[in-house]
């Protein structure tokens, strides 16, 4: 029995509404679950998540220094989350409208997985957040 399941994946930007267009842009998160603002700590965030459940959480604070990594294994040389997994239903379609049409940038391209039928590509968003995709047949 699982006592536990997956609620959402939080990123800190540096743009709240630049970063909110792009997600929603780009994975059709559209829905705003939750909006807040603490102004005497710098901070704003946004929940979106999209009509199957996917949630993700921005926040912006003011004084927050970026972090970027070159590739998934680059990242893991810091012992923290390195990048968001999206399962998606056509890989070559999502990596070329994600880097051609919504300004993501290409890491590493479409290529055979591990596992039997999966397939991965990685991208970086505006901000160099990784973002692994996965078709699995």
């Amino acid at each position: 029995m699982s006592i536990a399941r997956f609620h959402h994946v939080n990123l800190s930007v540096a743009d709240l509404a630049a970063q909110e267009a792009w997600y929603a842009d780009a994975f059709g998160l559209t829905h705003v679950e939750e909006r807040l603002e603490i102004p005497e700590a710098g901070v704003r965030t946004v929940v979106l998540s999209d009509t199957a459940g996917l949630r993700v959480e921005f926040v912006e604070r003011s004084g927050s220094r970026p972090v970027s990594h070159s590739d998934a294994f680059a990242a893991t040389a810091m012992q923290t989350f390195t990048h968001l997994a999206l399962q998606v239903p056509d890989l070559d379609g999502t990596f070329a409208r994600l880097t051609q049409d919504c300004g993501a940038a290409s890491v590493s391209p479409p290529a055979p997985g591990a596992s039997a039928g999966m397939r991965y590509a990685y991208v970086a968003d505006p901000e160099g957040n990784l973002l692994e995709l996965i078709e699995t047949n």
